[in-house]
């Protein structure tokens, strides 16, 4: 009985978070890694940990369906993972010389966190006139510059998914939507999904070698997110993405206000 009631809270969790992840495509680094946090009381740097490893598995049935549906550029993952994997080793790297349990490092996680949410927030609302505003200017962008700078939005990235387990997503697609204005938007974000899986596990286990991931947890989140990512991903064909999405964003910018102070 002690298991069970250990276990259906993080399904239910789960399965919220992947109904999210099906509507949307959004949602599951960003809002489950707070919700260890800040409704479990997961320590932050094991909040991340289990979030990475709980986004890898999830994202590699997404990139499965992308490939399916043939909309993804592997150039572009390429890129991007060109830049990401090296920051994300030097990222561990330095992480395992501080003890990731004191309080002064979950301090610094949260605060990350909490930045990288509301970003991702303003990203989410105001993306397209940011697109508009700035998107006339990358457009004059050579190809080698834009290669260049794929390999230098995957490196940042890879700092920001390895310390927040955040930014492969909403700030991910924003990037690559101005840096590929000609590429349709499910083929940017088909892209997009393919190279967080790597990221995502690859940080992951170095999160594991430090010892910050719950297996236990971690098993009882996904068990409850794909039913939920299944029943999302049909209640998205009745359910508009401009209701989700603004919704989405508040919640994120109350989050992430929340972690900051």
């Amino acid at each position: 009985m002690h298991l069970l009631t250990y276990h259906v809270p993080f399904m239910l969790s789960g399965f919220i978070v992947g109904l999210l992840i099906g509507q949307t495509g959004m949602g599951g680094g960003s809002l489950m890694t707070p919700l260890l946090m800040l409704v479990f009381g997961v320590h932050p740097a094991t909040a991340v940990g289990t979030d990475l490893l709980y986004a890898s598995a999830t994202k590699t049935v997404g990139t499965l369906v992308h490939g399916m549906n043939h909309t993804i550029d592997w150039r572009i993952t390429r890129r991007l993972a060109t830049g990401s994997i090296p920051a994300t080793l030097l990222t561990m790297l330095a992480m395992s010389r501080y003890n990731l349990g004191n309080p002064g490092s979950g301090h610094i996680v949260s605060f990350v966190l909490g930045i990288m949410l509301v970003l991702t927030a303003l990203s989410l609302i105001f993306r397209q006139r940011f697109l508009t505003l700035v998107g006339t200017v990358l457009a004059r962008i050579s190809p080698r510059q834009a290669r260049r700078l794929t390999i230098l939005t995957g490196a940042i990235m890879g700092v920001l998914v390895t310390v927040s387990s955040v930014g492969a997503g909403a700030l991910g697609v924003t990037a690559l939507l101005l840096l590929y204005p000609g590429v349709p938007m499910a083929v940017i974000v088909g892209s997009d999904i393919a190279h967080a899986v790597p990221l995502t596990l690859l940080a992951g286990i170095g999160h594991w070698w430090l010892g910050s991931v719950d297996w236990p947890m971690l098993a009882a989140l996904l068990s409850g997110s794909i039913p939920g990512i299944i029943l999302g991903s049909y209640l998205s064909a009745h359910i508009p993405e401009a209701v989700l999405r603004p919704i989405l964003a508040a919640t994120l910018v109350i989050v992430g206000g929340r972690l900051v102070y």
